[in-house]
């Protein structure tokens, strides 16, 4: 990880869970993280108990259904903190909802956040890592229901998500490579 000390690394859904666990860890070895969240002032609550880390946390407001608050957030960084090298794509929702006589506003809700969010987040780091000539890293957070699908009822939107998401990363591994890139995809579970 000593490759990474004091690079810029972007983590999604930020404010609580495997979001803030991850910018904790990013700051303790040194990056400058940039939390984004709806729930700003909880990323603000962790920038300032990890003051005293080697890295920086820096609060942003956003929130991942918005297209605009993602590519604000993606100036802000460029402007203030400079190129990109690592971005985890956290953010998502679950929603219990059947296809039988569901939602339609938490089915949007459920992809908008776990699906386009993390398009358009990842389309703006690349862009930003491919500007800089920086040999980045996207991380997409997924889950085994990404992989698998369980008996268990009215989750149904959300797992089609996740599938989603794991396609999405073998496609972009597809891409990178159609184009000679360094920069690396990774999906976790």
């Amino acid at each position: 990880m000593n490759r990474w000390n004091g690079c810029v690394a972007v983590v999604t859904g930020a404010s609580s869970g495997i979001g803030a666990t991850v910018v904790e860890k990013l700051a303790e070895l040194g990056l400058l993280v940039v939390g984004l969240a709806r729930r700003v002032e909880r990323v603000q609550q962790l920038a300032d108990k990890l003051k005293d880390k080697p890295g920086k946390v820096y609060a942003i407001r956003a929130d991942i259904t918005k297209e605009e608050d993602i590519i604000q957030s993606f100036k802000w960084i460029k402007e203030n903190l400079g190129a990109v090298h690592i971005l985890v794509n956290n953010a998502g929702v679950i929603f219990s909802t059947s296809l039988i006589d569901g939602d339609t506003k938490l089915w949007k809700q459920t992809l908008d956040t776990n699906v386009l969010g993390l398009c358009i987040a990842t389309r703006e780091a690349i862009r930003d890592m491919r500007t800089n000539d920086v040999d980045g890293h996207i991380i997409h957070i997924n889950s085994i229901v990404g992989h698998t699908v369980p008996n268990v009822p009215n989750y149904n939107v959300y797992v089609a998500a996740k599938y989603a998401v794991t396609a999405l990363t073998e496609t972009l591994r597809q891409e990178l490579r159609s184009i000679n890139s360094k920069i690396k995809i990774t999906v976790s579970i």
